[in-house]
């Protein structure tokens, strides 16, 4: 079912085009460039499915690279907005985000990645909720970074200043500016991202064990992908390969 963004409030899924050999490269020596592309083709389109309609609030894919708003049009429900991420690296992109949405008047932002297929909703939504109380909240990641991260105006200009991006030191290095700018945290309950071969075998297990305790939600498209037509009662292959 789809999850409501508040009034007031706004969603950015930010996203990359699943070009081949351009996506899920540390994927690729174990899938192949085709099958880790569509494995991320399939983990964008769950993620806004998740989040089509419902609410008052802003969807936003904000899409890399700049060229890719064609194919976003074409695969992603109506009721999401398109623009892009522009240029720069992680953190000048999510500054940017931000920034222009509060300059348009949204009272609270949260950005989500596309990493994160077994992530609860609920989650993203306690986000928003969170913010009517706290200033900032993360969603902290296991791989030492972060898949979610959500503010109310006015941004802190180092939030996202000189970060080591794709390393282990993301939400240390984050935590120490938002706890140098005194304002106040949030914190939802650690998850996992899908970035590596060992990340996707906790995915198939994780599948697995929601199956068998008796998670009953529509298959995804990545858990179909995992699964396989002739298993999909009895959850992922055990070698977690995508058949």
């Amino acid at each position: 079912m789809p999850y409501h963004v508040p009034e007031g409030a706004v969603l950015g899924l930010f996203a990359k085009r699943p070009d081949p050999g351009r996506v899920k490269t540390r994927l690729i020596p174990a899938l192949g460039a085709e099958r880790a592309a569509r494995l991320a083709e399939w983990m964008i389109l769950d993620a806004a499915d998740a989040w089509d309609g419902g609410g008052a609030g802003r969807r936003v894919i904000v899409f890399d690279p700049e060229d890719a708003g064609p194919w976003f049009d074409d695969h992603v429900p109506a009721s999401f907005a398109l623009c892009s991420q522009g240029t720069g690296d992680l953190g000048v992109r999510l500054a940017r985000f931000f920034g222009d949405e509060f300059d348009d008047g949204a009272t609270r932002v949260v950005v989500i990645g596309c990493d994160s297929p077994t992530l609860d909703p609920a989650f993203v939504a306690s986000a928003f909720l969170l913010l009517e109380y706290k200033d900032l909240v993360l969603g902290p990641a296991t791989d030492g970074g972060y898949y979610l991260i959500g503010s109310r105006p006015p941004l802190i200009p180092s939030l996202f200043e000189g970060v080591a991006w794709g390393t282990s030191d993301v939400l240390a290095q984050t935590v120490a500016r938002i706890e140098a700018s005194g304002r106040t945290l949030a914190v939802l309950p650690p998850w996992y991202d899908v970035d590596t071969p060992d990340d996707l075998r906790m995915l198939a297990g994780h599948l697995a064990a929601r199956r068998l305790a008796g998670h009953d939600a529509p298959i995804t498209r990545v858990e179909r992908l995992l699964i396989g037509p002739d298993r999909s009662a009895h959850g992922p292959s055990p070698s977690g390969q995508p058949v």
